[in-house]
């Protein structure tokens, strides 16, 4: 790797201590590996630090120096404390943004933005949210150094939407050999009255892009009569409902849920369903398939490239199609094995250690 000019890469923490978030692991799973990486490197004369906020608990790193915000910026607002203290903070270094936003004022900062969801979904976001992340994205895209996205998909949406140039942007594919450090936790198989091999695991998610309306329908009919549709996540039977889906009795909610919880309800069950109608990427059918858990995917965003031929693939405007490969997977045993093999197989090649490594490597050759 070749020597930078900055004697700090700074990431922005901002996200730790918030809600979780897909986009928020990816973070934690990115420094973590890029903290592991930084022993090997010899000579490069860069330090690297962690910005956040005081009395946030981070992960203890060992070559990452966790650097907490001065008291006088301890009652700033969080978007005060990324635009105008992380800015002035930093001002000399470096700083590396993993979760969408980042200080409009520094230049000198590599962005990584998922996907242009607020632009290609927009009914799944609330309209100050989208304006507010269109206008940090439009300025985000034309000032930072590097834009990282997650993948091909995102690039060509960032660029379709005027974000940023093709030539501004770097893919980094998301890791998920994360789940295999997890030790699998089954107990919910109990509380939920689960046979394992039996149900089908998906996203309680009421985002109009998630597109769980399809399952909700798939499971009200006769041919998945038998089988537990188990949703993991925040959104509630009354979240769906309110929006007008009907939830049929097959159907159970899993509520939040523990990584060794979810690495249980992936283990065990039949399939798991994946729906979207776009994604930037889409993080659990790697896990899903890394846990050897058979994947149902919609051919649509960022599924297609990163689930490959590891998945079996259903119309996502279609119930009854969703019906049908369910129906396959869970009876037809040479078929499962084959998708478990795969799916595995599949699922090695995206490790955190080989995103992180990209990213680096990025940094260094765009301040050479």
């Amino acid at each position: 790797m070749s020597t930078v000019q900055y004697r700090t890469i700074a990431f922005n923490g901002k996200f730790f201590g918030a809600a979780p978030t897909g986009v928020h692991r990816v973070a934690e799973q990115l420094i973590a590996a890029t903290d592991a990486l930084i022993a090997k490197q010899t000579g490069s004369g860069v330090d690297y630090a962690l910005v956040v906020r005081n009395r946030i608990a981070v992960p203890p790193y060992r070559n990452i120096l966790c650097v907490r915000e001065n008291p006088l910026a301890r009652r700033m607002h969080r978007i005060a404390w990324e635009q105008c203290y992380l800015p002035m903070a930093r001002r000399k270094d470096f700083i590396l943004n993993l979760c969408n936003l980042g200080p409009l004022l520094h230049r000198d900062s590599a962005t990584m933005i998922h996907d242009a969801q607020v632009y290609s979904a927009p009914d799944s976001y609330s309209p100050g949210f989208r304006l507010w992340y269109k206008f940090l994205f439009f300025f985000i895209g034309r000032r930072h150094r590097i834009i990282f996205t997650v993948s091909e998909f995102s690039k060509g949406e960032l660029v379709r939407y005027g974000i940023a140039s093709a030539e501004k942007i770097t893919v980094i594919h998301n890791g998920c050999d994360h789940v295999l450090l997890v030790q699998p936790d089954a107990r919910p198989l109990a509380a939920l009255n689960l046979e394992s091999k039996r149900y089908v695991l998906a996203l309680a998610n009421t985002q109009k892009h998630k597109n769980i309306a399809v399952l909700l329908n798939a499971f009200s009919g006769p041919e998945l009569r038998d089988v537990a549709l188990v949703l993991f996540g925040a959104a509630t039977k009354a979240d769906f409902e309110v929006l007008g889906h009907v939830v049929p009795p097959n159907v159970r909610f899993a509520g939040r849920v523990s990584d060794p919880e979810l690495a249980g309800l992936m283990s065990h069950a039949g399939a798991l369903a994946f729906p979207s109608l776009t994604e930037g990427f889409g993080l659990p059918p790697l896990e899903a398939m890394a846990l050897g858990c058979p994947v149902l995917a919609a051919p649509l965003g960022a599924l297609p490239e990163v689930c490959g031929d590891a998945a079996l693939y259903a119309d996502p405007f279609d119930p009854q199609a969703w019906s049908l490969k369910i129906r396959t997977v869970l009876d037809d045993e040479a078929l499962r094995e084959a998708l478990i093999a795969e799916g595995r197989r599949h699922a090695a090649a995206f490790t955190w250690e080989r995103a992180a490594r990209e990213l680096l490597e990025a940094v260094n050759a765009a301040n050479r």
